[in-house]
């Protein structure tokens, strides 16, 4: 069964399009078949696959303004199992195209239904697609919350951490109430933890006692190879397999497929 998991925060820098890229590589080297969408007019997923700003000749604006499939613009990555639905910057300007349309808020998970379809008699199907927003709380980001199953938050472990969090929460509510009744908090993943920060272990110990079991157990490090890997387009599990953030990542992977596990025997 195919699962939509959305990488959603407000804030710039807390690590969402980091996770996105090494979540779906973690997931993709314990045995998933995953696809990245890329709905980040920036476009950081793609070019941290490796994706080449002229290979784009489709991308997820053509998806979000009814142009073409999203097959249709599916790359492969250096990944096996991973593959990369990539962004353009034409995406920043889609909401003004379609802010009068009666479907605008639906058209991401038109488009993921048609493809699930796709897939009916098909013997291998994607099991994960995880859609990486940009930070703010836009129509595309709208798109990809009522598109999805749920949703998974990075926090960085800094000051305005809960702030942040307290009005991510309110739109999802929102958008559950509106939009897709079915959209839960999958996990929120802290990020960029410095355990010499005694700040960092506050805001660690904050936001466990603020959403309980909703924060995963792992911790996402500050390490200096999972920054210096998008540089050379690719995932930090490329990059260098056996430093701290792509043991993290892996963790985590298996945490959310847990998660997933106990979500299907409820």
């Amino acid at each position: 069964m195919m699962r939509v998991l959305v990488l959603a925060n407000q804030k710039g820098g807390v690590g969402k399009t980091t996770t996105a890229i090494n979540l779906g590589t973690a997931l993709a080297a314990i045995g998933e078949k995953v696809l990245i969408i890329d709905l980040d007019p920036q476009g950081n997923a793609s070019t941290g696959l490796g994706i080449e700003r002229k290979a784009r000749r489709k991308s997820t604006y053509d998806v979000m303004a009814s142009e073409e499939t999203l097959a249709a613009v599916i790359h492969e990555t250096a990944v096996p199992r991973l593959f990369i639905a990539p962004s353009t910057l034409d995406l920043l300007g889609l909401e003004l195209e379609i802010a009068g349309d009666s479907d605008r808020s639906y058209r991401l998970r038109d488009a993921i239904a048609s493809f699930v379809a796709s897939f009916v008699d098909r013997p291998d199907p994607y099991t994960y697609i995880l859609v990486d927003c940009p930070p703010s709380l836009n129509l595309l980001t709208i798109n990809a919350l009522a598109a999805a199953d749920g949703v998974l938050v990075p926090l960085q472990c800094e000051f305005f951490a809960l702030e942040g969090l307290s009005q991510l929460l309110s739109t999802v509510e929102q958008v559950k109430g509106n939009l897709n009744h079915k959209l839960e908090i999958h996990g929120i993943v802290l990020t960029m933890y410095d355990p010499r920060n005694n700040l960092a272990a506050q805001v660690a110990a904050d936001v466990r006692a603020f959403m309980g079991d909703k924060v995963y157990d792992t911790i996402i490090p500050r390490n200096v190879r999972v920054s210096e890997a998008p540089s050379h387009g690719k995932p930090v599990l490329l990059y260098d397999l056996r430093c701290s953030g792509s043991q993290a990542y892996l963790k985590l992977a298996s945490e959310v497929i847990q998660r997933e596990r106990a979500l299907r025997a409820a």
